[in-house]
């Protein structure tokens, strides 16, 4: 009754808490997302497309290990050590490399989208202990996407791949088979009929015939014989299927989706995005987009005196150097804003830092001035213990 009578008394009183509601996000997990499917069945293809829609961080094998390479860490040299001495890199070096990246800040924010694990090779993990290890992650998935696909269809599509050997550019059959080029061209012409000429050129103009010397350069993999296809799909059958059907029975219903890998990439895109706009673990993609929206304008001068940047608490303070411990300035070149609130970083490296992941820069203690406290005095005076109470009391470092 009183807390009736209290809405009653101030009817236009604004309940929304702005920095309760800046906690609840900064303590809210990021969206996770796994791609299911045969080999073959376009997860790569699905999951990259899902990351750079809902901004998230795309996370499979091949990619993993070109970032490391790139970035030069200690995986990325070891495995250019392997590859420069002609050798594979190992699948234990492959899973750490994903493991690590998932466990990642940078994915800790942003949220991702897997591909390629669980894998079928059991040379370091059997495949019960790396669905054991995808239940256990610090960053569970929300969301299991399964795509669904024939034998016969998968091993007709994989059988059809062909590679380009200067660009390393693999090829759909209906993309390089001239019959079937000829096919959907006479279909398209047919289509665009009642269209407007200008229309037509610009969709021509989009997707130009590739030349008839180009066919010949593309070569077939071996992977992609007939027979090898024929046995990947067997062996994930064998090995593979009755496990992820178990994780995904583990699943609740509305959190997984199921698609069928006979459609185009695309209209597989237009689906997911459909399911998962209905999803409400999902809304991540809102706040990203409005980030990247006042991030843009951050770079901007004021349209008037009066309209001001809605400053943070933190003030000119770097909240990465507070967080260890320092109050620095910041570099006003170096300001973004997250959540409307500016924040101004004190170098480019506490720049790159915060935009990976803000959130552990933002949470409470934060922003906690830091005091820096010097005990001395003759030996077995008791410093040490006095030092470690003190950094108890008021959960400092010794």
């Amino acid at each position: 009754m009183d807390s009736q009578v209290a809405k009653q008394d101030q009817p236009f009183a604004d309940i929304f808490d702005e920095d309760e509601a800046e906690k609840s996000f900064l303590l809210s997990k990021p969206s996770c997302i796994i791609v299911l499917g045969k080999p073959g069945s376009g997860k790569k293809t699905l999951a990259r497309k899902l990351a750079q829609v809902w901004k998230c961080i795309f996370i499979e094998a091949l990619e993993v290990i070109q970032t490391n390479i790139d970035e030069e860490t200690e995986y990325g040299l070891k495995c250019q050590e392997l590859l420069f001495k002609g050798q594979n890199i190992s699948e234990e070096l492959v899973t750490k490399m994903i493991l690590k990246k998932i466990e990642s800040s940078e994915a800790s924010h942003f949220g991702y989208v897997l591909s390629g694990f669980p894998s079928l090779s059991e040379e370091y993990m059997t495949l019960s202990q790396q669905i054991e290890k995808i239940k256990n992650l610090k960053l569970k998935p929300d969301l299991l996407i399964n795509i669904k696909c024939s034998d016969y269809d998968i091993c007709q599509r994989i059988s059809g791949q062909r590679q380009h050997p200067d660009s390393g550019q693999v090829y759909q059959r209906n993309q390089w088979d001239p019959n079937i080029i000829e096919k959907h061209k006479k279909q398209k012409d047919q289509h665009e009929e009642n269209e407007d000429e200008e229309h037509e050129e610009e969709e021509t103009g989009k997707d130009p015939p590739m030349k008839a010397d180009f066919f010949h350069q593309l070569v077939q993999r071996p992977e992609d014989f007939l027979e090898n296809a024929e046995e990947r799909v067997g062996m994930y059958k064998d090995i593979m299927l009755h496990p992820l059907e178990d994780l995904m029975a583990e699943q609740d219903c509305q959190y997984l989706i199921e698609l069928d890998g006979n459609e185009p990439p695309d209209d597989l895109l237009v689906v997911s995005k459909q399911c998962i706009n209905r999803i409400s673990t999902c809304c991540y993609y809102y706040f990203n987009e409005q980030d990247e929206l006042l991030r843009v304008l951050s770079s901007y001068n004021r349209i008037a005196h009066t309209c001001r940047w809605h400053r943070s608490r933190w003030g000119q303070a770097c909240p990465v150097a507070l967080k260890e411990g320092d109050i620095v300035m910041g570099n006003p070149d170096l300001a973004v804003s997250f959540l409307g609130k500016m924040y101004i970083l004190s170098s480019p490296e506490a720049l790159k830092t915060f935009m990976l992941n803000p959130r552990p820069y933002l949470l409470p203690p934060m922003p906690l001035p830091p005091c820096k406290v010097l005990v001395f005095g003759p030996p077995f005076s008791g410093r040490t213990t006095i030092c470690n109470l003190i950094a108890h009391k008021y959960k400092g470092k010794v």
